[in-house]
């Protein structure tokens, strides 16, 4: 593949933003006992406690499979508990511990500081272009 074509795909700039964004976050919230990989799912349940593991499957756009693995992962480093929903014990819902609510503020924070670094030299303007088009370009593709 020629530079030129790297360069110009949308894909490779795409997913070369994320390996960096990737590598800065666990960087950041490696202090906190997270990994990238909870990273997605705390942020949905500080948005909502309580989840199923479907309904964090489908809020975080991952598999059951890797769910079951980041979910177990994240009970025994004490960030979540996983209880039988009250009216159907087939599911279970994903409750933030303790420890996982008091990391909240220095994991927003870390975020932040992420977002800060990444569009150092842009206008609000030009972020809010930027998350836009993103967005679009997401939905063109679940659409796809």
């Amino acid at each position: 593949m020629s530079q030129a074509f790297r360069q110009e795909s949308l894909g490779y700039q795409v997913n070369q933003l994320a390996r960096l964004l990737a590598h800065a976050l666990a960087a950041r919230i490696a202090p906190y006992g997270v990994v990238p990989g909870q990273f997605a799912q705390l942020l949905a349940l500080y948005e909502e406690d309580g989840l199923t593991q479907r309904e964090l499957c489908d809020r975080v756009r991952i598999e059951q499979a890797t769910m079951a693995n980041t979910l177990q992962r994240m009970q025994r480093d004490g960030l979540v508990r996983c209880v039988p929903d009250p009216d159907d014990k087939r599911r279970m819902r994903v409750y933030l511990t303790d420890q996982a609510r008091a990391i909240e503020p220095d994991l927003v924070a870390a975020a932040r500081s992420l977002n800060t670094s990444a569009t150092a030299g842009l206008t609000d303007a030009e972020v809010a272009q930027y998350l836009d088009l993103t967005a679009r370009l997401i939905r063109n593709l679940e659409a796809d």
